[in-house]
C-alpha cells in the first residue's frame, strides 16, 4: 500500500538525520519527494534542491523553483534546524541569534513562501518538526529552547490563521532523537541527558510525520508528542 502515490511532499533539511529517515518514508509511501538542504549526497528518486534557508530571499527562489517544477507540494515537512547544549552564562549573543536564524527565522521564511501556494491550492499538510523543548524547559537550553518555544507560537498562530483554507498544519515534537546532532555534546557522559543507544532513532521520527501525513483530508493532528519509552 502506497497511501502517498501520486503526491508531492518536500523535506528540508533532509541530507542527514530525521530529516533523511523523513524522506525515505515518504518515498517508500509513494511520494514524489523534493529533499532541500544546503549540501546533499547524489541518492536516486529524489528531486534535490539545494538552499540555505537562513538566506529569505533564497527560500523565496527556492518556493518559485518548486511552483515551476512540481507545483504545490501536497505535504510540506519543516524539518532543518540546529541544535545547542550550554549553558546560559557560555552562550553568547552570536549563539543565540543563530539558533533563532536556523530554528524560527528559517521556518517563517519557508511558510511564508510556501504556504500561499498551497492555500491557493485549497489542499496540503504543512508539518513542522520541533521538539521536547518547545513545551518544556531543560538545563543548558536557552537559546534552543528559545528557537523552539518560538516556533511552536509560529505554529499556533498559523493553524487559526489558516483555518479553514484546506490547508492542515502540525507540529510534531519528539524528545532526544540520535543524530549527529549530539555528536558535539556526548551525551552517554552527561548527567541528566539519556544515553545515545537509549533515544528515539531518526525512523521513529519518520514515522509520526507519515502518519500525519496520511490522516484523512478532514483529520486535523494539531500536536504530536514523542519520545523514548
Amino acid at each position: 500500500m502506497r497511501p502517498l502515490a501520486g503526491r508531492v511532499a518536500l523535506v528540508t533539511g533532509a541530507s542527514r538525520g530525521i530529516g533523511a529517515a523523513t524522506a525515505e518514508a515518504l518515498l517508500a509511501a509513494g511520494a514524489r519527494v523534493v529533499r532541500v538542504a544546503r549540501t546533499l549526497p547524489p541518492t536516486d528518486g529524489y528531486l534535490d534542491l539545494q538552499s540555505d534557508l537562513t538566506d529569505a530571499a533564497r527560500v523565496e527562489a527556492l518556493a518559485e523553483r518548486v511552483r515551476r517544477e512540481v507545483g504545490p507540494p501536497d505535504v510540506v515537512v519543516s524539518n532543518a534546524g540546529g541544535f545547542l547544549l550550554r549553558p546560559l552564562e557560555d552562550t553568547s549573543v552570536t549563539d543565540f541569534d543563530a539558533q533563532i536564524a536556523i530554528n524560527l527565522r528559517a521556518p517563517f521564511a519557508l511558510a511564508r513562501a510556501l504556504l500561499p501556494m498551497l492555500k491557493a491550492a485549497g489542499r496540503g499538510c504543512f508539518i513542522t518538526v520541533g521538539s521536547v523543548a518547545d513545551h518544556v524547559g531543560f538545563p543548558e537550553n536557552a537559546a534552543y529552547a528559545a528557537s523552539k518555544y518560538g516556533l511552536r507560537g509560529l505554529h499556533e498562530t498559523l493553524v487559526a490563521e489558516y483555518r479553514g483554507s484546506g490547508v492542515r498544519l502540525s507540529l510534531v515534537s519528539p524528545g532526544p532523537t540520535d543524530t549527529a546532532l549530539w555528536e558535539p555534546f556526548d551525551p552517554d557522559r552527561r548527567p541528566g541527558v539519556p544515553r545515545r543507544a537509549d533515544m528515539l532513532r531518526p525512523a521513529d521520527v519518520a514515522a509520526a510525520v507519515l502518519f500525519v501525513a496520511t490522516r484523512p483530508p478532514h483529520v486535523l493532528i494539531d500536536w504530536l508528542r514523542l519520545g523514548p519509552a
